[in-house]
């Protein structure tokens, strides 16, 4: 058919593995549409925010299997995957996806838990008499 590309990306603790190849734009996230799979249209649409950057959303077949964290973690692992992998299949794409802030993978992860406090940084309540 064309090219097949293989690329994976992460978010938090979520974890996504993405096959692209040229097709019809069928998409499918560990077997089921992607509005079955998330049950929300936000999130759809940040996750395939990269081919609406580009304009190529009926261009290609995409299959994608997630794991850990939550679906807005997710969602963001299946973003960055997805732009590595238009800038793999199209070297033109990076100058649009780069200014879009969609090829920097977001490092934010959850704090430690600090001993002595009650929540990260929350500290119990301080008490004079």
């Amino acid at each position: 058919m064309g090219e097949l590309i293989f690329t994976s990306g992460g978010r938090k603790s979520a974890r996504a593995r993405l096959r692209l190849r040229p097709g019809t734009g069928k998409i499918w996230v560990n077997g089921k549409r992607p509005l079955e799979y998330f049950k929300r249209q936000d999130l759809v649409i940040h996750a395939f925010e990269p081919l609406s950057a580009v304009q190529k959303e009926k261009d290609f077949d995409i299959a994608v299997k997630v794991k850990g964290g939550g679906l807005s973690g997710q969602a963001g692992a299946i973003r960055y995957a997805l732009s590595k992998a238009l800038v793999q299949y199209n070297e033109g794409f990076k100058a649009v996806l780069k200014a879009r802030g969609m090829l920097t993978r977001d490092p934010r992860e959850k704090e430690r838990m600090k001993y002595g406090l009650t929540k990260r940084r929350r500290a119990h309540q301080y008490s004079k008499r």
